[in-house]
């Protein structure tokens, strides 16, 4: 019997006072969206993961002396959120995380804190104090946004053998062993990039064969080659707007439709929902549509792969696209759903 829905947990830029980290219920044949609960759990917690047996959320939160790692267990049948625990993450402002795929450890990238951290999680689902924090450093040629290192993700390899930190300030992916036997993040490989592309966020196509790699600063998408090492070999590279756009833009968030066809990317400033297909070595551009929104900064596609949805922070709102599955053409969906300033949606898993 096909699941009638799913959950998802959204993480907000709020104040410390108030509601931050939300959970919301998916309709799978509409892609509605119904919004189930919402706590507080400090300043910004603008990003969240989920534990692969979808009984917790892990919140990075922007505390002002070290960010912060917030527990909260998810109650499936109403959507209720309960704090379990919390512990430093490691450095200054937390952007981004990812849990291990046997849920043993988090990842966490730092973006002003210029560094990358590894905590422990207990069978309790709570979390524990660094195992490994890894410092980056330099810079690039973009003088106001590159005068120093802001790993911006950390995102785990097909195989989770492998973490993958693009790196804004330094133009640079670096690749990370991840040794789960002693809590350790070793240096595996630096990839140079554009100067002054700052790279933000990767996507692995479906076969994990491919690593899509977005650039905020000049709007591109890079494709790479993965090697069975972990390593990466670049492809080709494409822009992120059409030809004729003369504004300003900011690139976000990149996904692989699971279908192994398609490659989304959101754009800041043209605010759309960039369409491409999947070609040998590379992408070629199919689309380009608004996002029924302001400042799309991060978006998700449903496990079916039917439709994506786009938070976008400026319009405070949650929106919703059905994509086409022969062209991967997008098509607004009338659901949409209030939340103040929504940064990112992500799934919880079916609990266990």
């Amino acid at each position: 019997m096909a699941q009638e829905s799913y959950l998802a947990a959204v993480g907000t830029y709020s104040a410390s006072d108030t509601e931050g980290v939300y959970t919301v219920e998916i309709d799978t044949k509409t892609g509605a969206l119904e919004l189930l609960d919402g706590t507080v759990v400090g300043p910004d917690p603008t990003f969240v993961a989920s534990h692969p047996s979808g009984r917790y959320i892990y919140a990075a939160v922007r505390e002002d002396d070290e960010g912060r790692i917030r527990v909260l267990e998810v109650n499936h049948e109403t959507g209720e959120l309960r704090p379990v625990g919390s512990a430093p993450s490691g450095a200054l402002s937390p952007c981004h995380c990812s849990v291990s795929s046997n849920g043993e450890f988090l990842l966490v990238a730092h973006y002003h804190g210029g560094a990358v951290s590894m905590l422990p999680i207990d069978d309790s689902g709570d979390i524990g104090s660094p195992t490994a924090v890894v410092n980056h450093s330099g810079s690039s040629i973009n003088a106001e946004r590159q005068s120093q290192p802001h790993p911006h993700s950390i995102t785990l390899g097909p195989d989770g053998q492998f973490a993958y930190v693009p790196d804004l300030g330094t133009d640079e992916v670096v690749i990370y062993e991840v040794n789960t036997a002693e809590g350790a993040l070793i240096q595996h490989q630096v990839i140079e990039v554009t100067p002054g592309s700052g790279p933000r966020h990767v996507s692995f196509s479906s076969h994990g064969q491919q690593m899509y790699l977005i650039n905020e600063l000049n709007s591109t998408i890079v494709t790479f080659d993965r090697q069975s090492t972990g390593g990466l070999v670049e492809r080709a590279t494409v822009s992120t707007l059409p030809p004729d756009y003369q504004g300003e833009n900011k690139t976000a968030e990149i996904v692989a439709h699971p279908s192994g066809e398609f490659v989304f990317a959101s754009n800041r400033g043209h605010d759309s929902i960039a369409t491409f297909a999947i070609d040998d070595g590379g992408l070629s551009s199919v689309d380009f549509t608004p996002t029924g929104g302001k400042w799309p900064r991060h978006f998700t596609i449903d496990p079916q792969g039917k439709f994506l949805y786009v938070e976008n922070r400026h319009s405070n709102t949650i929106n919703v696209l059905s994509i086409d599955p022969g062209t991967g053409t997008l098509t607004p969906v009338e659901e949409r759903l209030s939340i103040p300033e929504p940064v990112c949606m992500q799934w919880i898993p079916t609990s266990r």
